[in-house]
């Protein structure tokens, strides 16, 4: 799924009542009436609504909700800072629509602090949607501030008011926490980053009928992984195929007390598809991973740490996982890059020796994928005011170094030379773990053995992570979930998978 800035959203409403042709208003009508169904479908315990309503068309959305409710059986309250304001030209349309349903009281900002909210009380944002350009003050500040003291179930349509679709203003910025976001055709950029998208709460995207030839004509470097995305990507298995079909692949890592990293790494390689798969490890972990990992075959490259890399012909090499950073580990592990010039899985500690060698980021072979957390990507390449800021500087490095970033967070983000940045919206909270990152390279290395491009493994992989881990906080829950629980699950995973890609007769 595409994800467009508030300037292409814009012209996209425009295009759509141009080329439909529909009327704006009957556009908004169509927009509020998918909010307003959502909203009865999924808040049955709810049977009265505060309705709060700017002066612009998202305040026309909110009027057209509140009625839409009100018909639907809701108690509706619309709460505007003055009934006499001069609205836009479509707010005031729905207005003067809400005022002809009697039963609906229309009150003023002020009044909040004497209204009876109840637990069965919805407060629904319809302040500013994309048009906000400047941080909330005066009486706007003051009444989000009043709206988050309560704790009713907030709904913000289409974008909590003070929240910038496209940035992030300032970590003062005043925006209403919403528990829902209600928004409209595709994803804003603020909804997938750590400093915005918690004011969103759990977004919902509402298919409102927007133009589809101008959702396909117009570009974008921004894209979401939707279940479309990948099932486009995904290859099933052929009958007439064998072991070395798909690839062979050499997991590097494991140091003393640190296996278990390796273990992980080369299961989720094993469970992902790949098929022949090596684990290159220290001695001391050889009975762990052949008793772990028995479909798996061992190369020894040191005692207590890895210390030397053989280099196995047609593999592709996945390295990092508890590889450590002792100085023989360092020593050889540079080594080898001065010697190797294919693309490279890199994660961890592999990119922490990267990050203290002398002329470091030029050692990273071209086409090669790494996969830093925000502190790893900040020891490659330095340190940034925000995630929005991370993501300019890693589009820059990903095309300066000719390499695929895997930017892991809430939203991972794959970033690729040419400047495309794809969200992950799968996975949870439950991978906030040691060992996640681990299974992580395990599969991209398996991918990309099977013969998947950089892009479509990267892409897949982060899928398959994120909606393994999905699976097991159900079975868990996030906290009591563990890495080996995600990857018991790639399986019905790869079963999903199957079910949207076969073919029906």
């Amino acid at each position: 799924m595409k994800i467009f800035t508030a300037e292409q959203i814009r012209r996209c409403d425009q295009y759509t009542i141009s080329h439909e042709p529909v009327s704006s208003v009957q556009l908004m009508e169509r927009a509020s009436l998918a909010c307003a169904d959502w909203i009865s479908e999924n808040c049955k315990n709810h049977r009265k609504c505060a309705v709060f309503c700017g002066s612009g068309n998202n305040g026309g959305d909110g009027f057209a909700v509140a009625r839409m409710l009100y018909l639907k059986g809701f108690d509706v309250d619309v709460f505007m800072q003055d009934p006499k304001m001069k609205l836009s030209d479509n707010a005031a349309v729905n207005f003067k629509r809400l005022k002809d349903v009697s039963g609906i009281s229309i009150r003023e900002f002020k009044e909040i602090d004497q209204y009876h909210f109840d637990s069965k009380t919805l407060i629904i944002d319809a302040l500013f949607g994309t048009g906000l350009s400047r941080p909330l003050e005066g009486i706007y500040k003051r009444l989000v501030n009043q709206i988050n003291l309560k704790e009713n179930v907030k709904i913000s349509i289409d974008l909590p008011s003070g929240l910038f679709a496209d940035s992030f203003s300032d970590a003062g910025a005043t925006v209403v926490r919403s528990d829902y976001t209600l928004s409209f055709q595709s994803w804003k950029k603020s909804f997938l980053h750590p400093e915005t998208g918690p004011d969103a709460g759990k977004v919902i995207i509402l298919d409102i009928g927007l133009s589809r030839e101008y959702i396909s004509a117009t570009e974008t470097n921004d894209f979401v992984i939707d279940d479309e995305v990948v099932k486009h990507i995904f290859k099933p298995r052929k009958d007439f195929s064998h072991k070395g079909t798909y690839g062979k692949v050499v997991i590097s890592g494991g140091s003393y007390g640190k296996i278990g990293a390796a273990v992980l790494a080369t299961r989720s390689a094993l469970k992902t598809g790949a098929g022949l798969i090596f684990t290159l490890a220290p001695r001391c972990g050889y009975d762990i991973l052949q008793v772990s990992c028995p479909e798996a075959m061992f190369i020894e490259g040191g005692n207590q740490y890895i210390d030397h890399f053989d280099m196995e012909k047609d593999a592709v090499f996945g390295i990092g996982p508890g590889l450590g950073t002792h100085p023989e580990t360092e020593k050889a592990f540079l080594s080898f890059l001065k010697n190797y010039y294919e693309p490279l899985i890199l994660d961890a500690d592999a990119l922490n020796i990267i990050s203290k060698a002398k002329g470091n980021l030029k050692m990273i072979p071209e086409k090669s994928i790494i996969t830093p957390h925000p502190k790893e990507f900040e020891r490659l390449f330095g340190s940034t005011e925000d995630s929005f800021e991370r993501l300019v500087l890693a589009r820059k490095k990903a095309k300066e170094l000719d390499i695929y970033i895997v930017l892991k967070d809430h939203h991972t983000q794959v970033v690729t030379p040419e400047g495309n940045v794809f969200y992950n919206i799968k996975g949870n909270a439950g991978l906030a773990k040691g060992g996640s990152g681990d299974i992580l390279t395990g599969v991209l290395t398996s991918l990309r053995g099977q013969g998947y491009s950089k892009e479509d493994a990267c892409i897949l992989g982060v899928w398959l992570h994120g909606r393994a881990a999905d699976l097991a906080a159900e079975k868990h829950a996030q906290e009591a979930m563990l890495p080996t629980d995600v990857i018991n699950e790639f399986g019905h995973v790869f079963e999903e998978l199957h079910k949207m890609t076969a073919i029906k007769l």
